[in-house]
């Protein structure tokens, strides 16, 4: 399974939030590209990097962060956040992202996201299904919708899907674990390539979630706040 560090940037720094709540903000280093660095050194080859600042504005905020980043190290970059044209995306990948991520446009605009999903192939494009009381929610978790995550995942891979990264926002930095109940039941349903995102905490949350058939795992609060360190997580990759 894939071991993925997250950065999610505000104003150009590193930040974490609780439950997707920007009022909860709370700064962990000004420099994301020494964190990046960082990650890399200890043998993690992903980054999942979110730009806070572009999914609550609409539109691409901290793009100079990517480049920095995809300059400077070798990491495996998803990119997500204020993307919402073909344009948007061109930029990111050409910025130096490997895949991008969009939740908001694929709740929103379905024939869009095909269009990207035509345009880009499997490889390059995530989808983004966050939720909160299994109801998915987008930009970036301050609309909610009454559409069934379970549903959404499950449609978007029939037509054509391969990547899905799951976030329960009620779990997440919260460092009380993942919802692994949840994405058990998700790939009883649906076969594609899940990455957990919320609440994993420890090595033995990594294992839960490797089990219920998620090929990757979001890991971001707890390496910041000391509950798990970017050494152990390299030994895991």
């Amino acid at each position: 399974m894939r071991i993925i560090l997250a950065i999610d940037i505000i104003d150009g720094k590193c930040v974490r939030l609780s439950k997707g709540d920007f009022n909860t903000k709370k700064v962990y280093n000004e420099d994301p590209l020494a964190v990046a660095m960082e990650i890399e050194d200890n043998g993690i080859k992903y980054l999942h990097l979110v730009d806070l600042d572009g999914a609550k504005n609409k539109k691409i905020e901290n793009l100079k962060v990517l480049e920095k980043i995809a300059e400077k190290t070798k990491l495996k970059i998803d990119f997500g956040g204020g993307l919402r044209t073909y344009e948007d995306v061109i930029t990111v990948l050409n910025a130096g992202a490997r895949q991008v991520t969009a939740g908001s446009v694929a709740l929103t605009d379905p024939r869009l996201f095909m269009e990207w999903l035509s345009k880009l192939g499997q490889e390059k494009l995530i989808l983004g299904a966050d939720c909160i009381g299994r109801k998915v929610s987008t930009a970036g978790w301050l609309e909610n919708s009454d559409k069934d995550i379970i549903s959404f995942i499950s449609e978007y891979r029939s037509k054509g899907v391969k990547y899905a990264i799951c976030t329960d926002i009620e779990k997440d930095g919260m460092l009380q674990g993942p919802s692994t109940a949840l994405y058990k039941e998700i790939m009883s349903s649906v076969k594609i390539n899940l990455i957990a995102s919320g609440g994993i905490t420890s090595l033995k949350d990594i294992d839960d979630v490797r089990e219920a058939g998620c090929e990757g795992a979001i890991i971001g609060k707890a390496v910041y706040e000391g509950k798990l360190t970017l050494k152990k997580l390299g030994e895991q990759c």
